[in-house]
């Protein structure tokens, strides 16, 4: 058996992978990753990035993006979300974007893996999960990069924030609020 073929055996349908992964199976880790990229083995996402597919009835299946993220930045500290959750919020936002947000400790920029664009921002807090609380605070943070009007969504934040447990959004601002956003909520909370 060839070592293109050893190091075959060591693949999994589904992972993604990074160069170092695979340099523990292969001395010639560049030439059998530019190989297995010609023959279709492996999908090249970003410098250093690699994907094995996995086959469906509809053909390859892109990589899952917490899979991708997590790869992508060595660590699962991080929160995967976009400017779309906001719509959930029922505060008037209905835009689409096509951009995902990575709030993390590690990278910032804007980041093109298996196309699909993500913009990485390097934060010292932000939660495991995305909830509505975070959501609305969250919102505020990036008024200024959405679509909508922004007086026009501030007033049903304010409205919204009102109907929501206060001590959750209270707690969020605090931890996640810019100084805006702080602006904005905390005369709506303590009325």
């Amino acid at each position: 058996m060839n070592k293109l073929e050893e190091l075959k055996k060591h693949l999994k349908r589904g992972k993604v992978y990074r160069r170092a992964d695979l340099s523990k199976w292969s001395k010639s880790v560049d030439r059998h990753l530019e190989e297995l990229v010609q023959e279709g083995t492996l999908q090249k996402l970003s410098q250093g990035v690699y994907f094995y597919p996995e086959l469906t009835v509809f053909g390859e299946a892109p990589p899952e993006e917490e899979v991708l993220v997590r790869s992508f930045l060595k660590d699962t500290r991080f929160l995967l979300t976009s400017f779309n959750a906001y719509n959930a919020l029922g505060v008037g936002t209905t835009q689409l974007y096509n951009t995902k947000t990575v709030y993390n400790h590690k990278r910032h920029g804007e980041f093109k893996l298996g196309g699909v664009t993500f913009t990485f921002k390097r934060k010292p807090h932000f939660p495991l999960k995305a909830t509505p609380e975070f959501l609305l605070v969250d919102l505020l943070n990036n008024l200024d990069q959405l679509a909508e009007d922004p007086n026009e969504v501030v007033s049903r934040v304010c409205f919204k924030a009102k109907t929501m447990d206060a001590k959750k959004l209270r707690n969020s601002l605090r931890d996640y609020g810019s100084i805006k956003a702080k602006k904005l909520l905390e005369p709506v909370l303590s009325a």
